[in-house]
C-alpha cells in the first residue's frame, strides 16, 4: 500500500483565465483542484464533460485500466465525481484540519456510478462567516477553501469580500468626506454587522490599504470561482448608510436601527436616493469585478422595523412597496440580476414576518428575479419546532428559494447538531407538496474549522436523493479519515448520536467560558452518554494507529469531555462557598485549573484551534505597519470574546491560548474575589485583554500527545467524583 499524508497548506495560485470557457477549461479547472489537494491522483485521472439532467449537474465515475474515469457536467460536477469515487472507496478526505490519501498500486476495474443532484445549485457560507472566520483570510487560505468547495460540490458560494472599498467609492462620489466614512465604518471582524445595518463605529476605521488589498484579494476569488463554473453571490446595497448623508440630503427619510445597543441609519426604499445608491454601487461592483448574476440584499436582518399594524392595508402597501425598490435598486443597473435575501427573519421572527406581510415583500418582484435562502431550517424543526418555512409560507410564494441549515453559530467549537436530520432532512423538502420552486440545498454556518463530521455529511446530503443510512455513513467516514473503521469507532458513534450528535443546542457553551456570575449553568451536552463514549474510546485508542487526524480528533473530544468534568468542579466550589467552607472550595479549585490547563495543552496540538493562528492572520494584514497591526489584533480579539460589548463570550472556542489567557484567568480571579472578599472589575479586565495587542503568551508546557489526552481523560473520569468528598 502507498500511504500519503497530505497536511493542510497553503498553495500559490494557478492564473485564474478570462471569462468565456471552452469544455477543456473546465476540465482543465477541475484537474487543477485535483492536482493541488491530491496530486497522486492526477497522474492516474481522466476526466469529459456530460449534459446536465434537468438543470441539475451530474457525475459518473469509474475505473478503467487503473485509470480513474469520471464524467461531470461542470467543474464543479468533475471535482465532486472525483471526490466521491475517493470516500466511496475509502481512499482519503479533504478536510480543514488535514488531508489524507491512501491509495492501492493496483485500481480495481469498478462500473459506472452515476450521480445526479436532486438540486440546481448548492449553496455556502453565511454573511457573518465573513466576521467570525474570514475577515483575515489571504490568497492562500481562499484558494484553500475554494478547492474544498469545489470537491465538496459547492456552486453558489457568497462572494463579499471588498464589498465596503465599493461603498466608499459610492460615498465619495455623492460628497461624503473620508473623515465622515471613517467614523462610520467597522473593523474587519465586524463588517457582517454593518452590512446588514445592525452597527458602525466599532474598531474602525478601514484603511486605503485594506481596501486595495481586498479589491486585489476578490478579483483572485472571483477568478477561481467562474473559472470553476460556480455562481457567486455578490453584495448589494441595503440601504444601510452613514447618518452623515443628511448634510448632503437633509430632507432624506433615515430611521436610526437599534440592535443589541448598537445603532446603524437605514435610508427608506421610498426615497429616491436609495433607488440612486443601489445602482450606483451595482455599477461600480460591475466596473471593478465585471457582472454578476446573484446580488445579496438583506435590509431587515433580525429588525424590528416600525410597520404598520396588521390589521392596516397600508403595511401591505409599504411591505410591497419596499421589495419593489429594493429590487428596481438591483436591476437598474443589471435588469438580469437576480434579488437574493436572506431568511433567517422567517423563523426567528414570524411575529413580525407572517404569511401576509412576506407575501407583500415579495408581490411585486419578478419570480425568475428573486431567490429566497431559508437560512435555518434546523432552527425550525429542531429548536424553535415551528415546523417548515416552506409550508408556513406555502412554497415562498412561486420564488426560487435554498433549503439551507446554520450549524453553527458564532464559531463555537463545541459539538451539537442531530445527525439523521441534516443527512435526511432535506428529503421532507423534496417530497412536500408545498415546496414550491426548492431549487438548492445549502449550509450557512456562522462559523468555520470546526465539527468536520456535519460539514462533510451535509455536502454528501445534498448530492443525495435518497435517504442516507447514518450509521453506515459514519463507518466510512473513518474509513476515509482515520485508514479504519474498528468496532471502537463504532461503538463510539453510538454514543455521539446518543448526546451531542443526537441533540440541537442552540449555542452550546461551558458556564466556565463566561464571565463568573454571568450564568449558573452551561449548554454542552456533555452529558453521561458521551462521557462514557469518550472513556471507552480512550481505553480502544490504540485501534486506531496512531493516525493523526484520529489524535487531533480524539483531543478535541477530550476537550470536551473534560470541560464538562470542569463544569462540575465549578458547581461544587460554589457549593462550597455557598456554605462557608473556604478551605473546602480552595481545595478543588486546583484540580479546576489543572485540567483548564490541560484542555489548552491538548489544543495547542489541534490543527486549528488556536488564538494564536486567529491573531497571527489577523497581524499579517497590518505588514511593517505595527500600529495598524495592533488594530486588527484588537479587532480579532474583540470578536471572539466581548465582541461589543454587550454580545459578551457568544464565540465561546475552545482555543488554546484562549482557554490559558482569557477563560482561566478570569475563574481565577473570581476564586481570589471570593477568598478575599475584594471586588474584582472583570468588565476593565476584558476590555484591557481584548486591547493589550501582545500576542498569546507562550505555552508553559509543549503541545500534548494522544497519550496525555487519554490520560488526562482517565484521570477526570477518576478524580471527578473524588473532588465530591
Amino acid at each position: 500500500m502507498k500511504l500519503t499524508h497530505i497536511v493542510m497548506a497553503a498553495c500559490l495560485c494557478v492564473p485564474a483565465l478570462g471569462a468565456g470557457r471552452s469544455e477543456d477549461g473546465r476540465c482543465r479547472a477541475a484537474r487543477d483542484v485535483v492536482e493541488r489537494v491530491f496530486p497522486q491522483l492526477a497522474e492516474r485521472l481522466s476526466l469529459s464533460l456530460a449534459d446536465p439532467v434537468e438543470g441539475r449537474d451530474c457525475f459518473t465515475n469509474r475505473v478503467e485500466n487503473n485509470r480513474l474515469m469520471v464524467e461531470g457536467s461542470s467543474a464543479v460536477a468533475l471535482c465532486r465525481g472525483v471526490y466521491d469515487y475517493v470516500r466511496r472507496q475509502g481512499w482519503g478526505i479533504d478536510a480543514w484540519s488535514g488531508r489524507r490519501l491512501q491509495t492501492p498500486d493496483v485500481w480495481t476495474d469498478s462500473p459506472a456510478h452515476r450521480v445526479v443532484s436532486p438540486f440546481a445549485h448548492h449553496y455556502y457560507l453565511n454573511v457573518v462567516t465573513y466576521g467570525y472566520t474570514m475577515p483575515y483570510w489571504d490568497w492562500a487560505r481562499w484558494e484553500r477553501e475554494l478547492d474544498w468547495m469545489a470537491l465538496h460540490g459547492i456552486d453558489m458560494p457568497l462572494a463579499l469580500v471588498a464589498q465596503e472599498a465599493i461603498m466608499a467609492r459610492v460615498w465619495r462620489k455623492l460628497g461624503l468626506t473620508d473623515e465622515e466614512i471613517a467614523a462610520y465604518s467597522v473593523g474587519p471582524a465586524h463588517l457582517p454587522w454593518m452590512r446588514m445595518g445592525n452597527i458602525s463605529g466599532v474598531d474602525g476605521p478601514l484603511t486605503e490599504a485594506w481596501h486595495k488589498e481586498q479589491v486585489a484579494l476578490q478579483h483572485r476569488i472571483l477568478e477561481r470561482m467562474r473559472r470553476l463554473g460556480m455562481t457567486p453571490i455578490c453584495p448589494a446595497f441595503a440601504g444601510f448608510v452613514p447618518q452623515s448623508l443628511r448634510r448632503l440630503y437633509p430632507d432624506i427619510r433615515l430611521t436610526e436601527t437599534s440592535w443589541s445597543g448598537f445603532h446603524n441609519w437605514m435610508l427608506s426604499p421610498e426615497d429616491d436616493l436609495f433607488l440612486r445608491i443601489g445602482e450606483m454601487f451595482i455599477r461600480e461592483w460591475e466596473r471593478e469585478f465585471g457582472r454578476c448574476t446573484h446580488y445579496l440584499a438583506d435590509s431587515f436582518n433580525e429588525m424590528d422595523i416600525p410597520f404598520p399594524p396588521k390589521d392596516d392595508p397600508a403595511r401591505y402597501r409599504l411591505l410591497a412597496s419596499y421589495g419593489d425598490r429594493v429590487y428596481r435598486s438591483i436591476s437598474a443597473a443589471n435588469p438580469d440580476a437576480t434579488w437574493v435575501m436572506q431568511g433567517w427573519m422567517f423563523g426567528y421572527q414570524r411575529d413580525i414576518w407572517d404569511d401576509r406581510t412576506l407575501a407583500a415583500l415579495l408581490s411585486r418582484v419578478p419570480d425568475d428575479r428573486m431567490l429566497l435562502l431559508d437560512l435555518a431550517v434546523d432552527y425550525s424543526c429542531c429548536f424553535w419546532h415551528t415546523g417548515p418555512n416552506w409550508e408556513y409560507y406555502h412554497g415562498f410564494h412561486n420564488k426560487p428559494w435554498v433549503y439551507s441549515v446554520i450549524p453553527n453559530m458564532g464559531g463555537k467549537t463545541a459539538m451539537t447538531g442531530i445527525l439523521p436530520f441534516y443527512a435526511n432532512g432535506h428529503l421532507k423538502a423534496l417530497q412536500s407538496a408545498e415546496k414550491g420552486r426548492l431549487t438548492a440545498f445549502g449550509m450557512a454556518p456562522e462559523g468555520l474549522e470546526n465539527n468536520e463530521i456535519l460539514y462533510e455529511l451535509l455536502c454528501d446530503a445534498g448530492w443525495s436523493a435518497t435517504e442516507i443510512d447514518v450509521e453506515a455513513w459514519l463507518r466510512g467516514y473513518a474509513q476515509c479519515r482515520y485508514g479504519c473503521a474498528p468496532e471502537a469507532w463504532s461503538t463510539f458513534c453510538q454514543s455521539l448520536l446518543g448526546s451531542v450528535y443526537g441533540t440541537f443546542t442552540d449555542h452550546p457553551r461551558f458556564r466556565w467560558q463566561f464571565r463568573p456570575g454571568r450564568v449558573r449553568q452551561g449548554t454542552v451536552h456533555a452529558s453521561p452518554t458521551f462521557n462514557a463514549g469518550v472513556e471507552r474510546l480512550a481505553d480502544e485508542a490504540g485501534a486506531f494507529g496512531g493516525d493523526t487526524l484520529f489524535s487531533a480528533d480524539f483531543m478535541e473530544w477530550a476537550a470536551v469531555y473534560v470541560g464538562g468534568k470542569a463544569e462540575v468542579l465549578l458547581q461544587r466550589i460554589d457549593a462550597a462557598y455557598a456554605a462557608g467552607d473556604t478551605a473546602r472550595a480552595a481545595a478543588i479549585e486546583p484540580l479546576f485549573v489543572r485540567w483548564l490547563e490541560g484542555i489548552d495543552r491538548m489544543l495547542e496540538a489541534h490543527p486549528t484551534h488556536s488564538m494564536a493562528r486567529w491573531i497571527a492572520r489577523a497581524r499579517a494584514h497590518g505588514g511593517d505597519d505595527r500600529g495598524l497591526a495592533d488594530a486588527y489584533e484588537t479587532n480579532a480579539r474583540r470578536i471572539v470574546t466581548i465582541w461589543g460589548p454587550p454580545v459578551d463570550d457568544y464565540s465561546a472556542r475552545l482555543w488554546s491560548g484562549l482557554v490559558r489567557d482569557y477563560y482561566l484567568p478570569r475563574w481565577q480571579h473570581y476564586f481570589a474575589q471570593r477568598k478575599t472578599g475584594q471586588t474584582f472589575d472583570f468588565a476593565a479586565w476584558e476590555r484591557q485583554w481584548v486591547e493589550q495587542r501582545r500576542g498569546i503568551s507562550a505555552p508553559t508546557q509543549p503541545a500534548a500527545d494522544l497519550n496525555f489526552a487519554i490520560g488526562l481523560v482517565r484521570e477526570a473520569a477518576r478524580l471527578e467524583g473524588s473532588a465530591a468528598r
